[in-house]
């Protein structure tokens, strides 16, 4: 908490604990829910702390993944997500790190973007088929 933006709401959401972008500032997003920046997810055999900030950005996800390394501890990360079974085998100064390390303005504008049409590439031009038959 001492590092998350100033902004972000906590609420229970999806059965996790959810830092997310109020629907007064995002009211219309892809799920109807609030706009998630973190989580955290209590599983059956491990806990899980979410960081959409880190799958979002590749040049954060970068970081997040040599920072990790440079701890020495284990890693079992899936997408947006950081799995672990205790808590002395996550580096919380690194997640405390992650989770300051981008304002709600920047999270918005990302999603935002995010959300925009793409430009589709024109299809290849079919060539006729030919019949070989006379």
């Amino acid at each position: 908490m001492e590092n998350l933006p100033e902004g972000y709401e906590e609420v229970m959401d999806f059965g996790m604990i959810a830092y997310v972008v109020p629907l007064s500032v995002v009211p219309k997003t892809y799920n109807g829910h609030p706009l998630m920046y973190a989580a955290i997810a209590s599983e059956k055999n491990y806990v899980s702390v979410h960081l959409m900030n880190i799958y979002a950005n590749q040049e954060t996800q970068r970081w997040f993944v040599d920072s990790y390394k440079a701890t020495g501890k284990r890693m079992n990360m899936g997408k947006s997500c950081v799995r672990f079974r205790k808590l002395d085998d996550l580096p919380l100064e690194l997640i405390g790190e992650a989770v300051g390390k981008m304002s709600m303005d920047e999270w918005v504008a990302i999603y935002e973007a995010s959300r925009q049409p793409r430009k589709r590439k024109p299809a290849p031009k079919r060539r006729k088929a030919t019949s070989k038959r006379k």
